[in-house]
Formats: structure tokens, C-alpha cells, sequence
């Protein structure tokens, strides 16, 4: 049987990525005790891989594909094929910027001033490779944790750190000298594989419906039952991704002389709770609201 190797990141992502994947259409169980994950797709073999080896295995050919960050790619200066960006507002997939960060009194005001200095970072590659960009030969080390710190305390000049807000880079009097580069999660496949035909349509099925489940995650349904009288007025409050369904109630055209007609969309969820006391004022009835696990095309 054709079985595809898909990478599931371990750590930060894993948890997102199992609940992304629900809503896609894939149970994908989780044990403590096993690297491999069982999935409701005999088609699928699934591996838990963290974030930042997983560009390197579905480089080599050992995944075909998986998730991961643009971060790592880079890292890696990885070989990879990237199908689609998971990007989303909620924090696990929410983008993230790689900046340059010195301590705020430094007197360093641009990177070419850290000549000769010492840089912390994870991301120790990525990092030579910029500061040879720039003809500034600085000590890259690696940092195993509490980045920060060590430009807070002096132990380090600079750091090349990972923020969202940039909260923590100020909580510790740290000063952002120059942004890198944007990282989201990305699904990314192995060149090779994306060749043979029924591994490329099984990668393009699953970023397509992880998409669509990402697609969904801020939105709901929205159904009701009208007047003819008041149609348009709803039609023109409600919000929809192309245009509201509309149809006349079936053998109740004409209910004690009333003419029905049932509407139907997918809206904002944060717009339903203004939306409803409005829609009954205009005269909607049996308004139902459902949560929706995919938006696709």
C-alpha cells in the first residue's frame, strides 16, 4: 500500500498541529511512550519530529513531508519544497519575527558596530550568514535557553532572539536593533517526492484541508427563516464570503399569508453576538448558529 512519512513537530507546534489536523479530517493519537502517532489514514505514516530537524529529514528524503517553521528552514539552509504557510492569529501559529537585540543602554547602533562582539542566538547558522553578509566578522555561540538574560546581564553584547510583541525584549531593557526576517509554520515536502504523483496529490490534499481548517477557525454558520417583507434588510446586514444562501421554505411559500424565505452564510464569530438581537428586530426567526471545521475554495 502507498504510505506517505509526514513529520508532526514536536514541542511548541505539536499540540496546534494534532487539533489542526482533527478539524482537517485526520485523528492523529499521541503517546507518551511512541514517536509515531497513530492516524485514521492507512495512507499516512506520521512521525514526531521536533521543529527544528524536521526541514533536514524531509530534505533527505527520510519524511516526505511535514510542519515546521520558516525559522528552521533557514536555519538549515534547507533544500525543501514549500507547499503552503499556516498562519493564524492564535498563538501557535501566529507569525513571529527574528530580530537583532542589544541592551538598552548599548552603545551600538547598527549591526556593523558589533564587529569582533559576541552574539547569542539558536539560530547559529542563520546568524554567521547574516553578519558575513555584511562583512562583520562577530562570535556566534549557541544559546540553550533564557536568551534575554545574557544581554540583559552582559554576558553576551548582542542576541539574535524570536518575539511576537517584543514584550519580553523591553521587559528586559533590551533594545531591537534591526529585524531579520518574518517565520510562520509552513507545510513543506521533499523535492523528490513531490515528482511522484500519488505522494504529490496526498501532500496538496493535506495543506489543502489544513488550510481550510485554518480558514475556519475564526467563523461559524449562521441560519434563519424571514419574511419576504424583510429579506433584503437581512441580505444587506448580514456579512458573508461571497454572497448569503437564499431559498423559499419548502411548501410553506405561504404561511398565514406570509411568503418564508431560509438564509444561510458563514460569518465572523466575534460579529454574531451584535448580529442576532439585530437579525430579530428585523423580523429573522429560528436563528441557528453552528461551529464550522473547514472553509475550502
Amino acid at each position: 500500500m502507498e504510505v506517505l512519512q509526514l513529520g508532526i513537530p514536536k514541542g511548541s507546534l505539536q499540540d496546534a498541529t494534532v487539533e489542526l489536523f482533527r478539524k482537517a479530517g485526520w485523528k492523529i493519537a499521541v503517546s507518551e511512550r511512541s514517536y509515531f502517532p497513530s492516524v485514521n489514514d492507512e495512507g499516512l505514516r506520521c512521525s514526531l519530529i521536533r521543529a527544528q530537524e524536521m526541514a533536514r529529514y524531509v530534505e533527505d528524503g527520510t519524511l516526505d513531508a511535514g510542519i515546521t517553521g520558516r525559522d528552521w528552514i533557514l536555519e538549515n539552509d534547507s533544500k525543501v519544497t514549500t507547499i503552503c504557510d499556516l498562519v493564524y492569529s492564535k498563538a501557535s501559529f501566529r507569525p513571529t519575527r527574528w530580530v537583532l537585540v542589544v541592551p538598552e543602554d548599548s552603545p551600538v547602533k547598527t549591526p556593523e558596530d558589533l564587529r569582533g562582539k559576541r552574539v547569542a542566538t539558536e539560530l547559529v547558522n542563520y546568524t554567521k550568514r547574516f553578519f558575513a553578509s555584511i562583512n562583520t566578522p562577530v562570535e556566534v555561540e549557541f544559546s540553550w535557553g533564557a536568551t534575554e538574560a545574557k544581554a540583559a546581564g552582559g554576558l553576551v553584547d548582542a542576541i539574535v532572539e524570536v518575539t511576537e510583541t517584543g514584550s519580553t525584549i523591553r521587559a528586559n531593557r533590551l533594545r531591537i536593533l534591526r529585524e531579520l526576517f518574518e517565520s510562520n509554520p509552513q507545510v513543506i515536502a521533499n523535492s523528490e517526492a513531490m515528482k511522484v504523483g500519488w505522494k504529490r496529490a496526498k501532500i496538496e490534499q493535506i495543506a489543502m484541508l489544513l488550510q481550510g481548517a485554518l480558514a475556519a477557525e475564526d467563523k461559524v454558520g449562521i441560519k434563519m427563516n424571514v419574511p419576504k417583507e424583510q429579506l433584503q434588510a437581512v441580505i444587506d446586514m448580514i456579512p458573508s464570503l461571497t454572497a448569503p444562501t437564499v431559498s423559499p421554505l419548502f411548501q410553506t411559500g405561504q404561511l398565514k399569508g406570509v411568503e418564508w424565505y431560509a438564509i444561510e452564510s458563514v460569518i465572523p464569530e466575534p460579529v454574531v453576538r451584535e448580529l442576532i438581537p439585530r437579525l430579530i428586530a428585523q423580523g429573522a426567526v429560528g436563528i441557528i448558529e453552528y461551529p464550522l471545521n473547514k472553509i475550502v475554495g
